[in-house]
This record gives C-alpha cells, sequence and structure tokens, in this order.
C-alpha cells in the first residue's frame, strides 16, 4: 500500500471542504460578534438567560438574511435608494473608513457592470516579473497624467486572491496588454478561487 499516495489523494479531495467549512465558521463568527452585544443587552433587559452559541448563530443567520433582503428592497424604490446615498455620503465623511469603503465599493461596482466604461475588459500581463502571467481588468488608458509620454500606457487593475478588492494597479505600454476573451465575472471568479476555477471563452459560456 502506498501510503503517502492515499494520503494526498485525501488530502485533495478533504481539502475543499475544509477550506470551505473554514470560511463559513470565520463568516458565521464575525456575524455573531456583531449581534451578540445587542442580544445580551436585551437579554438583560428582558430578564432572560444568556442566549446559547447555536441561538445567536441562529438569530445572526437570520438577521444578515434580512438585512440583505432589506437593502435589496430599497434598492428597487426611489426612497430606498436615496437613503442609500445619503449612507455613502455618510460613509465616505469619516476619515479612515472613507478610502476603505469608497475604494471596496467603486472595485466591485465596476466588475460587476462596468461603471465609467472601466473593467469591461479583461487582460493578460506579464506580472510580477517576466515569464510569470496573470489576469487584470483595463482600468483606463492614457496615463499621461501620471508618466511623461504616457498617452500610450493603460492602467490594469490585478486582483489578488481569494481577496480581489485588495489588487494592484499598474501602468504599462499598451502594446504589453492582451486582450482575453472572457467575461469580467468570470475573471473576478478565478481570482477569488485562487486560479482552480478556469474561466471558457464568452463564446462558449453563452451555449446553453
Amino acid at each position: 500500500m502506498n501510503f503517502r499516495k492515499y494520503l494526498l489523494a485525501g488530502l485533495i479531495t478533504l481539502l475543499p471542504l475544509v477550506v470551505t467549512l473554514w470560511l463559513l465558521k470565520s463568516i458565521l463568527s464575525a456575524l455573531i460578534d456583531v449581534f451578540r452585544a445587542p442580544l445580551f443587552w436585551l437579554a438583560e433587559v428582558m430578564h432572560l438567560p444568556v442566549p446559547p452559541w447555536w441561538m445567536l448563530a441562529l438569530f445572526s443567520g437570520i438577521a444578515t438574511l434580512l438585512l440583505l433582503f432589506g437593502a435589496g428592497v430599497l434598492v428597487g424604490n426611489f426612497l430606498g435608494r436615496q437613503l442609500l446615498d445619503w449612507l455613502d455620503e455618510l460613509m465616505l465623511m469619516i476619515p479612515g473608513i472613507k478610502g476603505i469603503y469608497g475604494a471596496t465599493k467603486q472595485v466591485l461596482g465596476a466588475i460587476q457592470s462596468g461603471q465609467g466604461g472601466s473593467f469591461k475588459e479583461v487582460v493578460v500581463v506579464e506580472w510580477p516579473h517576466p515569464g510569470s502571467y496573470t489576469l487584470g481588468f483595463l482600468a483606463r488608458r492614457d496615463c499621461s497624467w501620471a508618466v511623461p509620454g504616457g498617452e500610450s500606457m493603460v492602467a490594469v487593475y490585478i486582483p489578488t486572491a481569494p481577496n480581489p478588492t485588495s489588487g494592484y494597479v499598474i501602468m504599462l505600454e499598451e502594446s504589453r496588454v492582451r486582450p482575453v476573451d472572457i467575461r469580467p465575472e468570470q475573471a473576478f471568479t478565478w481570482a477569488v478561487s485562487g486560479g482552480v476555477v478556469a474561466p471558457l471563452p464568452s463564446a462558449l459560456a453563452e451555449k446553453p
């Protein structure tokens, strides 16, 4: 019996499940921490026993689903959009938070819908050193504002894995950028998966 062979096969088989469970546990723990204080306060006011962990987890999951549903409803009507716009303005006025909030919102919005003409085109660039390649999003053309003679240069956003919102922005000659026939959301998924989920060309992905 080849012990090493079966050990490696077992690792490859179970690793995706372990990573998924770890991510879910991390998300659930973060949600529980958010709702822990209000639940403890409510239990104290109503003279109830401190809620156990499973109740915290259940309440946190339900509250998160309701929050996401409520945000979706708000986006769908005029007053809701006005409220969300006011919330955006408030977040962008807080020092330290406005940079993170604004950058994350812009990146996700651009990747999702190509706002402002950016992030619609997926490209391959040589990064981080010669002989290594990765996918990126064409952010803008004409970098003359930053580099003398940069009219022929482009800005490319390179997402990192598994959090593609914390990536790199590089400027390079457009001749060194090669367009790829895949959709932006596919490149986004590729980055989140750490390169495991290979994108399909747009022509193949659109087939039923």
